[in-house]
């Protein structure tokens, strides 16, 4: 196996490994307001994400940026959190236009730290030289991402299915809105704990 090749798979696991749990609710909860029929939108906002995350991955790695890792393991929860919330208070997003706003600048500001994230993971795996690592271990985090997504929206169709019968039986608010209410209250829980677990002080 190359050099490269090992690097894309060490990333394609990273952001895969069920330990690294919260880069995969981050990536659920930031496609949790999306269709399938919404592609353009969740590209959109993923490869700001991607912008972000490999600024900070780039700028950390080479040494550029330093930042303390408690302080990083306690604001990837809380970016969890924050997206989470948005997802629930903002109601209707195609009649205000608000997604096509400021939801990609949301998704790369959060990147930003979560590539601090991957990158206190690949500076311990660099011996002398760095490009080779970090161009692999980004590929191999896009691969991981698109694979988790792919998986997310299969989930979001079937759950999308079970929540219509739902609302036909009770007359609630419509499959997708009760989907995208329900997962980010879940993972918001969850990162919340994570959050508390994790704080700095």
């Amino acid at each position: 196996m190359s050099e490269l090749t090992t690097y894309i798979t060490l990333g394609f696991r990273h952001i895969t490994d069920p330990h690294g749990a919260d880069h995969i609710l981050f990536l659920l909860v930031l496609a949790a307001i999306y269709q399938v029929r919404d592609w353009r939108g969740i590209v959109g906002v993923v490869t700001a994400f991607t912008i972000g995350h490999s600024l900070t991955l780039a700028l950390a790695v080479t040494g550029w940026l330093r930042l303390p890792t408690p302080l990083i393991e306690f604001l990837i929860p809380v970016t969890i959190v924050l997206t989470a919330i948005e997802n629930i208070a903002v109601r209707d997003r195609a009649g205000s236009g608000q997604r096509l706003r400021y939801r990609p600048v949301f998704a790369a500001m959060f990147g930003l730290v979560h590539g601090a994230g991957f990158a206190n993971y690949l500076q311990s795996l660099f011996v002398e030289h760095i490009a080779v690592p970090l161009f692999g271990f980004n590929v191999g985090i896009e691969v991981g991402q698109i694979a988790v997504l792919s998986i997310a929206f299969a989930g979001f169709l079937a759950l999308d299915r079970a929540l219509g019968y739902v609302r036909r039986a009770h007359g609630t608010m419509n499959a997708p809105r009760m989907r995208t209410v329900l997962v980010s209250a879940v993972v918001a829980v969850i990162a919340t704990q994570w959050a508390v677990e994790r704080a700095p002080w």
